[in-house]
């Protein structure tokens, strides 16, 4: 299953709705002093807020959402967000 990736051009915490991706600006210096990340995802399914690394940015790597009331796993693709199906 895909779901839609909306991209927020400025940092406003109110709008990021689940699915939603802020690119951080300074991600690329960041990184180097130790700071993997390089987003903010709101989880397509229940809208909490993580971050997220080059690897998963790029859609190498998989993520689970962070909050205690949901279990959504996903990856981001050139589609948009791809559900991981249950085995």
């Amino acid at each position: 299953m895909l779901t839609e990736l909306h991209l927020l051009e400025e940092w406003i915490p109110e709008q990021m709705a689940p699915g939603t991706m802020f690119v951080m600006e300074a991600a690329k210096e960041a990184e180097t002093v130790g700071n993997p990340y390089c987003a903010v995802l709101a989880c397509p399914r229940c809208g909490c807020l993580g971050l997220i690394t080059r690897g998963q940015l790029s859609g190498v790597q998989p993520m689970i959402c962070g909050s205690p009331d949901c279990s959504a796993e996903y990856q981001l693709c050139e589609e948009g967000i791809r559900y991981r199906r249950p085995h």
